[in-house]
């Protein structure tokens, strides 16, 4: 079983640093799932990116996900996907990848999610949870809300995202996610190791707040 804890998206649009050092800093700090994103590699380097990564993750004991591009994760031999509505459809994608990798789906609004888990879907990315300036086209926020809502609808894991830091994920933990998945909260920390290790500590409370509720 996959722990989403906390998923950190890497991205080199962010504070100038590289995949590979957002990769590592984010591992060192705690989290539990890595995405590599990078709408603007050619598919030859992202493949080169997402192998070194790859060998980073599987020091850690943690998977990588690709961001849209079913061809680079099965050939850099990732363990997921992650999809959008203009990517593959997912049921295209499970049967390129097989049933063994972890194949994630953005969804907005609880009946994207019902249908994404009934295509296929391992997990669920909902949001922008709060408003981003990370992801130009991630739409109006859909607050925590609308995740307890799609927690409610769908039987596979939830994480939330966007907007989020350790400030606010415990709130979206206690709403029911799964985990928080985050890009510049690390990506461009000061000290993105610390800033990956507090979110996970957000994470741990707000679950502990649930489970006390």
């Amino acid at each position: 079983m996959v722990d989403f804890s906390l998923y950190v998206i890497t991205s080199a649009d962010v504070a100038g640093r590289s995949h590979e050092e957002v990769a590592a800093a984010a591992l060192a700090g705690g989290a539990t799932v890595l995405q590599v994103r990078d709408k603007r590699m050619s598919a030859a380097a992202l493949y080169r990116v997402a192998c070194r990564l790859r060998e980073l993750t599987r020091q850690a004991g943690v998977p990588l996900i690709v961001n849209d591009r079913v061809d680079v994760a099965l050939a850099a031999d990732a363990d997921g996907v992650h999809l959008g509505p203009d990517d593959l459809p997912l049921e295209a994608a499970r049967r390129v990848l097989g049933p063994r990798r972890i194949i994630g789906a953005s969804v907005g609004t609880v009946a994207e999610a019902i249908r994404a888990e009934r295509e296929g879907a391992d997990y669920l990315g909902v949001g922008p949870v709060y408003s981003t300036a990370t992801k130009a086209d991630a739409g109006p926020p859909v607050g925590v809300e609308r995740v307890a809502a799609v927690v409610r609808a769908v039987g596979i894991p939830v994480v939330g995202i966007g907007g989020i830091t350790a400030h606010n994920a415990a709130e979206v933990i206690r709403a029911g996610a799964a985990g928080v998945a985050v890009i510049s909260a690390v990506a461009a920390a000061p000290d993105a190791v610390a800033a990956a290790r507090a979110l996970l500590e957000a994470v741990r409370a707000g679950r502990a707040g649930r489970a006390a509720a």
